[in-house]
């Protein structure tokens, strides 16, 4: 998918069905709810998170509507605001605390937590501004994703999807996922910027504002592709609002078939790593390091192996590459290890 979008994800709701705690921070298989969705839409251009600034997995833009708490529609104006979709689809970046064009009537500065360590960006990549007025700057995509920041289970393929979707239809103006009873999912789809920013200013003439709006409001108003959610993504749509919900997701993280890739990504995501894992490989790996050595001998090697890595990818090694090949050296010794004690008998 080559798409290009933006991403707006909602992050300031009361939370009061989990007694008003800060739910985009609540951890589920070790990672907050808001990093695990920042990271289904990694892809995206720009991502203005709308709520209050905290340390995030990537650099975000923060944003928040104006009153704080007045709703998902308040909130995803200030966001479409932040992004710029105001400026007839041009890119508009702003510095920490500058008004946004456009945003006065969902109270919607930029509030950015720029620094290291701290989630925030001061401009997307390959994005600038305009040096002058009327000089030609950087178009923003046509495409938004808006997304709620309770979502454990989405992954990007559904984001691709929904992309895909909205491409394959030009006259559609947004594309919602389903969920299994058929029910609209306005905050996992994907809007054109245009027609979202002309829905937004219906809403707001017609109800003298955007405040505590239902979302079902913004639907009404353009014309929607529905993405039904498909089998290896059946819980792309389930959201955490209560206490059960948070035990439901944790529980299921731990007992689905992919627990180790759940683990794996936690640690990456710890550690600050962006490296595919070849889990199969170092598996092999600490089975014979185990098997033909000793027990603790799986763990210390798997160790050795990483550091190695880590070394040779200084000399210019590719990360991915260089812990197969250690890996494959590594093994190559379990197995000779062994059989030399098979032979000695």
């Amino acid at each position: 998918m080559t798409t290009a979008y933006d991403a707006v994800v909602l992050a300031g709701g009361a939370a009061r069905r989990l007694g008003g705690v800060d739910k985009p921070g609540l951890r589920v298989g070790g990672r907050a709810l808001l990093d695990r969705v920042l990271a289904a839409c990694a892809g995206a251009r720009l991502t203005v998170v709308v709520g209050d600034p905290r340390p995030t997995v990537r650099p975000v833009r923060w944003t928040r509507e104006r009153p704080a708490g007045t709703g998902p529609v308040a909130a995803l104006a200030a966001g479409a605001a932040a992004l710029g979709t105001t400026a007839a689809g041009a890119t508009d970046l702003h510095a920490p605390g500058e008004a946004v064009p456009g945003a006065a009537d969902a109270g919607a500065p930029v509030a950015e937590a720029a620094g290291a360590g701290t989630g925030g960006e001061a401009d997307a990549p390959g994005a600038e501004r305009d040096a002058t007025a009327g000089a030609a700057g950087p178009r923003a995509p046509e495409a938004v994703l808006v997304l709620s920041a309770d979502l454990p289970f989405l992954g990007e393929a559904t984001v691709h999807r929904l992309l895909a979707a909205l491409d394959a239809e030009p006259d559609a103006e947004a594309a919602f996922l389903t969920d299994a009873d058929g029910r609209d999912q306005p905050l996992v789809a994907v809007y054109r910027a245009a027609p979202l920013r002309r829905a937004l200013d219906e809403l707001r003439h017609a109800h003298r504002g955007l405040d505590h709006l239902p979302l079902r409001f913004l639907a009404l108003g353009l014309r929607v592709v529905r993405v039904p959610a498909g089998p290896d993504e059946a819980s792309a749509s389930f959201d955490c609002d209560t206490w059960e919900d948070i035990a439901t997701a944790r529980a299921r993280i731990r007992d689905h078939g992919a627990v180790l890739d759940e683990w794996i990504t936690a640690v990456k995501t710890e550690l600050g790593l962006d490296l595919d894992v070849d889990t199969g490989v170092l598996l092999d790996l600490a089975r014979d390091a185990a098997h033909g050595v000793a027990r603790p001998a799986a763990p210390l090697t798997t160790f050795l192996v990483g550091y190695a890595a880590a070394k040779a990818a200084e000399d210019g090694t590719a990360p991915a590459d260089a812990v197969a090949e250690a890996a494959r050296k590594a093994a190559a010794l379990a197995q000779r290890w062994a059989a030399e004690q098979d032979e000695a008998g």
